[in-house]
């Protein structure tokens, strides 16, 4: 799916899939772009992307027609702006807390390339652009979607106020931040963490704004989410699902020939948190 595509779809309630993109090498974009993926998720949060490769990223993908959708290193609408320009289709902020900081995400997506106290009048109200304005910027950011991250719970006590803003197309739930602000770091499976994700989903539903949890654990539970009506699905990432996939392989080889590895033996190399 192209932006435009992947836009109409999450706004017609439909699922969309993804996974989280961290590899830039020469042809890897075709490998990921075989699997069917709707848009991948490339993370300059926490992975070591710079400008040039996250624009030869989102050009590489885009002509593959798979939207590229950035998250920006903070909730800033300069940095929101620079993944656009890199060829982004779609932009998150993460750790949002504050509609102040949806409004800056809304500036950045939607009424881009309008700046300083032209944009903050533009955001108070529409009404005070020029039809001209109004209808190219409308034309120059059909294809933009904005995305905000729900990992705290100030952001689900602010839950409600941050639908309200317009132009908002998905929450995205950040499950490792989100279980440590929630007081059960990585407690995946408690009623704390578990309500707090069925929250976040059926607000978002309730208010036709799509959401989802980028999440690299169990499958099944992944689908359950999905089918009590989380449609914006961030599956894994692609170093994640190499770790695994060469591992299961491995650890057949191993026990079919009676071999143990080097992690049972007590050597384990981690793979980044994402």
């Amino acid at each position: 799916m192209n932006g435009r595509e992947l836009r109409q779809a999450m706004r017609d309630g439909r699922r969309v899939f993804g996974t989280c993109v961290t590899v830039c090498q020469p042809g890897w974009a075709e490998v990921i772009a075989s699997t069917g993926v709707d848009f991948v998720f490339i993370d300059t949060e926490h992975m070591a992307l710079g400008r040039p490769e996250l624009s030869w990223m989102c050009h590489a993908f885009t002509a593959l027609n798979v939207a590229p959708i950035v998250r920006v290193p903070k909730p800033d609408p300069y940095w929101g702006c620079m993944a656009f320009d890199a060829g982004a289709s779609g932009l998150i902020f993460p750790y949002v807390e504050t509609v102040e900081e949806v409004e800056a995400l809304r500036g950045a997506s939607k009424l881009r390339p309008l700046k300083g106290a032209a944009l903050g009048s533009a955001l108070r109200d529409i009404a005070n652009l020029s039809a001209e304005t109004t209808k190219y910027l409308g034309k120059r950011n059909a294809s933009s979607l904005t995305i905000v991250n729900i990992e705290s719970q100030a952001a689900i006590n602010a839950i409600d106020d941050i639908l309200d803003v317009p132009g908002l197309d998905a929450l995205l739930i950040g499950p490792h931040d989100l279980s440590i602000n929630l007081g059960v770091p990585e407690q995946y499976g408690s009623k704390t963490f578990l309500d707090a994700v069925s929250t976040i989903i059926l607000k978002a539903r309730e208010r036709h704004v799509s959401a989802g949890i980028h999440w690299s654990g169990d499958v099944d539970q992944h689908i359950s989410w999905t089918r009590h009506g989380a449609n914006f699905v961030v599956h894994s990432s692609d170093v994640t699902l190499v770790r695994e996939a060469v591992a299961g392989k491995i650890g057949a080889f191993r026990t079919a020939l009676e071999e143990t590895s080097d992690k049972e033996n007590g050597r384990e190399v981690a793979a980044p948190e994402i």
